[in-house]
């Protein structure tokens, strides 16, 4: 039985483009992208899991998996966001009450705005089949990177190439509170305009002013995996740990127009509690 898990693992290494590209969407994901356990098991022969409570620095899956180099020396793939934080600090604690699937956590700072930074948007934001963007809500924007010659794109399809399906990949991430203040940060400032540093596709620019990001080894996330259902995908992660305020106005002009083809917030993946899913926190 480990034996089949374990093949079944590595042959999800070699997932198709157009696969690995709705992980992260909501559409039926492929049958063989990931192992599902029975209920009282969690899954086998995968590696560490994502996201999780950062933390908590204590994890028991000690598959080898070597970090992707910085992302300064890798190309921007892909920038989605998701509705809700998918990860777990201090600083983002407050378990959503409502949202997509309800899941995730919400910034604590967002129980202390202002009327003003509250305030109803003139027109909805990011308006889609899946909701839509209020002031007080909290988003996780991931910049996700590829050791793969490629190009930014629609979907995590991007982050591959024909010529390199498994190539190391890396997401730095920021938990944003939507605020109605047009003194609060421009997210287009944060996309991606055709950027290049040293031959590299670069994102504008990535937050640099919330802590030490939180580094380690995990997974693709997104609302098709959970403790059971785990995602064959290797990922390093870097992690702020604190929140800051993003001008809802900007989120919604990006949601109108990027090079991503991204108009919403995804679901989040449930949390990774079980120390045999996380890697340690070194």
């Amino acid at each position: 039985m480990l034996k089949t898990k374990i093949l079944v693992a590595l042959a999800a290494t070699c997932l198709s483009s157009a696969a690995f590209a709705s992980e992260h969407g909501h559409e039926a994901h492929d049958s063989h992208a990931a192992y599902t356990a029975s209920a009282d098991e969690a899954c086998i022969g995968f590696g560490p899991q994502t996201p999780r409570d950062i933390d908590s620095h204590h994890g028991e899956n000690h598959r080898s998996i070597s970090a992707a180099p910085s992302y300064k020396q890798m190309n921007l793939c892909n920038i989605h966001f998701h509705l809700n934080a998918e990860h777990k600090s201090r600083e983002f604690s407050i378990h959503a009450e409502g949202g997509h699937d309800a899941e995730g956590y919400q910034c604590n700072m967002s129980k202390h705005l202002s009327e003003a930074e509250l305030a109803a948007t003139a027109t909805p934001v990011c308006k889609s089949e899946h909701g839509e963007l209020k002031p007080g809500d909290t988003i996780e924007v991931h910049w996700v990177f590829s050791s793969a010659d490629v190009k930014p794109g629609k979907g995590l399809g991007s982050c591959l190439s024909e010529n390199d399906k498994n190539p190391d990949l890396r997401v730095e991430s920021q938990v944003f509170t939507l605020v109605n203040d047009p003194n609060a940060q421009d997210f287009n400032t944060l996309s991606y305009s055709g950027k290049m540093v040293d031959g590299y596709h670069q994102a504008d620019a990535i937050p640099s002013n919330t802590g030490k990001p939180v580094e380690f080894i995990g997974s693709t996330t997104g609302p098709i995996y959970t403790e059971h259902t785990c995602s064959p995908l290797q990922v390093t992660w870097s992690v702020r740990p604190q929140c800051a305020k993003v001008n809802i106005a900007t989120v919604g002009k990006w949601c109108e127009h990027n090079a991503f083809e991204e108009d919403h917030g995804h679901g989040v993946r449930k949390l990774v509690t079980s120390a045999k899913l996380l890697s340690e926190i070194k």
